[in-house]
């Protein structure tokens, strides 16, 4: 089954960080990388550019165009994974390891369940 592991954090924390010290915290998360790629289980990771950069589409018809994502929370989406694991326990194995890597971080775990066009809502989540 697949996982989708989103990483929050304080935005404001991230970018203060030195070159030293995110090239730090990124040593340490490729270690984590590592060992779901040698088990086979890492899909696509990324790390999200800078919220003030983002913009959000949201209304009715074509939509209105928003700067910025407006969370009420101190923290923000920064980054996230998707993994194969075989079961629940073992996404949050992969979490852990990931926090062990950036202990500051917040770590939300998501079952995902793919679109496949042709396939009913319904049919896709017996599937997840």
């Amino acid at each position: 089954m697949l996982y989708a592991i989103l990483a929050y954090h304080v935005e404001d924390v991230v970018t203060s960080w030195t070159p030293e010290e995110d090239a730090a915290v990124m040593a340490d998360l490729s270690k984590a990388h590592d060992q779901l790629n040698r088990d086979g289980r890492l899909g696509p990771a990324a790390r999200l550019g800078a919220t003030k950069a983002a913009f959000t589409l949201r209304g009715p018809g074509a939509g209105v165009v928003i700067d910025g994502p407006f969370a009420e929370t101190k923290e923000q989406l920064l980054g996230f994974y998707v993994v194969d694991c075989a079961s629940r326990e073992a996404a949050i194995k992969a979490a852990r390891d990931l926090r062990k890597a950036n202990p500051t971080a917040v770590y939300e775990v998501r079952p995902v369940a793919l679109y496949l066009p042709g396939m009913s809502v319904a049919d896709d989540v017996k599937t997840a």
